[in-house]
């Protein structure tokens, strides 16, 4: 009995480091951007291939539901709630699954923060060839790759 409560705080711990640490980075990282950076301003780090372009995103992924701010609200306390819901289903011994559960609920997290903070999302990581992003945009779209990959190739 006491085993099966150890690996489930172990299972809770490992979830929630790995949340709070993406939400801090994420933070962090949006907030040295805020404060020294003009919106639109940009500073290329490799010129023509990666640059820092501070940008309000008021809408989602490639500028969907722009100025939706309350539905996109929504979405991530529902995607929140799933994840929290999942999170009893995960089983101990599944890390792989307890990183990705990590990953996406710290991304919605840091994202959600902007929201209900500032009323859009901070991007600000530009690589010219896809729309601007941030840190939070990029562990959820690692966190579900790699879910569907995982889920994909146990089916």
């Amino acid at each position: 009995m006491d085993n099966n409560l150890s690996l489930k705080n172990k299972k809770i711990l490992i979830i929630s480091l790995i949340s709070f640490f993406i939400v801090f980075l994420d933070q962090l990282t949006k907030y040295l951007i805020l404060k020294n950076f003009n919106i639109n301003e940009t500073v290329p780090i490799i010129n023509n291939v990666f640059h820092l372009t501070l940008i309000k995103n008021t809408g989602a992924g490639f500028g969907i539901l722009k100025n939706f701010n309350f539905l996109l609200i929504m979405i991530s306390i529902a995607v929140i709630g799933i994840i929290f819901y999942y999170f009893k289903k995960i089983k101990e011994n599944q890390l792989l699954l307890q990183v990705l559960a990590a990953f996406i609920l710290g991304g919605a997290l840091g994202n959600l923060i902007d929201r209900a903070r500032l009323g859009y999302v901070v991007d600000f990581l530009d690589f010219r060839i896809w729309p601007v992003f941030n840190i939070a945009d990029s562990f959820v779209t690692v966190g579900i790759i790699g879910l569907i990959v995982y889920l994909w190739k146990k089916g």
